[in-house]
């Protein structure tokens, strides 16, 4: 959201930057140019108690805001979107439309998403697919298609990097994430398996970046912890998750952002998911579907990394999810937003 906060900053409109407290945010991303409120709302076991948490602690916030934009399909996205319309506040959607058109995967952002569009008043879509699920479901707001602002962001961390990709002939590396809720238990089992195997051949380190999510980090601490072959990795902010892509020969992971930037990085993804709402990766060419099963994770694995025609297939940059230019186009559309008063803030 940071690349929309910085566009609309340029035309005129300072936002206010509601954080929900989940993750450290550090003064180098440049929050501190703009008001910013940290509600305190950190992760519940269960993610419609979340949304009710954010949805009350946003509601004060919003006496005298035009607009709130939230971005994804997370409980603390439904949770502000719900705030907003509590209070009459338009909202404006970035990343609508995207969809598996299964309630249960991902559980529960398919639904939390679905809600989100349902009475967003602006509607970002991050591709002509996503554009074309909202025309399907009659969705009433303005819906417009911009590209998706995770690319901004990845233009602008990549640029900050020294210049030019690791050398060839050094040791592959792979790099792992997991966190998906319909994963836990057998699900981050038979990934932890997957990735042990892969330690077991040797043939390549594998860099395990865990999530902040303490359920999901201890699960893999202890499957994994001692390995020969794995590192394991904190949380890290995204410049340093950038620059850790950049390095990899190959990725597994079931994250939907990484879905959009190892395709723009030209870096060979494994999709850890029985489905995507992000088809466009796989359609590309950069990405497989393979679920959590072990035994298919370690195959694709091998034949990609085995075959360098297989890997040099998957590791051309392709950018179905935006050109880098998604936030200014989302900043023009708010200030030409035919129903918009003249604002005196937007909160994001």
């Amino acid at each position: 959201m940071l690349p929309v906060a910085d566009a609309l900053a340029e035309r005129g409109l300072l936002p206010t930057l509601v954080l929900t407290g989940q993750h450290h945010l550090g003064k180098e991303l440049g929050l501190d140019r703009y008001p910013t409120h940290d509600l305190g709302c950190l992760g519940l076991p269960n993610p419609d108690d979340h949304v009710r948490l954010v949805r009350n602690a946003t509601a004060p916030l919003l006496i005298g805001a035009d607009l709130v934009i939230v971005q994804g399909d997370t409980s603390s996205a439904l949770g502000g979107a719900l705030a907003a319309r509590d209070a009459c506040v338009p909202v404006a959607h970035v990343e609508a439309g995207l969809r598996t058109h299964d309630p249960r995967q991902p559980w529960p952002e398919e639904q939390y998403r679905v809600a989100i569009d349902e009475f967003a008043s602006l509607l970002f879509a991050p591709t002509a697919g996503a554009m074309e699920n909202l025309r399907q479901e009659g969705t009433t707001g303005s819906a417009i298609l911009t590209g998706n602002t995770a690319i901004d962001a990845l233009v602008e961390a990549e640029r900050n990097l020294p210049p030019g990709r690791p050398q060839k002939g050094r040791r592959p590396t792979i790099l792992v994430t997991c966190h998906r809720r319909e994963s836990w238990g057998e699900g981050l089992e038979s990934i932890a398996a997957a990735v042990t195997r892969l330690a077991e051949d040797g043939v390549a380190l594998i860099r395990f970046v865990l999530h902040p999510n303490p359920r999901v980090a201890q699960a893999m601490r202890r499957a994994l912890q001692a390995r020969a072959n794995v590192e394991l990795l904190d949380p890290c902010p995204h410049g340093d998750l950038i620059a850790l892509l950049r390095e990899s020969d190959l990725v597994l992971s079931d994250s939907g952002g990484i879905q959009e930037e190892a395709p723009a990085l030209g870096i060979p993804l494994l999709v850890l998911r029985e489905k995507t709402e992000r088809p466009e990766a796989i359609a590309c060419g950069n990405a497989r579907l393979v679920g959590t099963d072990t035994a298919r994770i370690v195959a694709d694995a091998r034949a990609i990394l085995s075959d360098p025609l297989v890997h040099a297939a998957m590791s051309r940059r392709a950018f179905p999810f935006g050109d880098g230019r998604a936030a200014p186009r989302i900043a023009d559309a708010i200030m030409d937003w035919p129903d918009r008063a003249q604002p005196a803030a937007a909160t994001g």
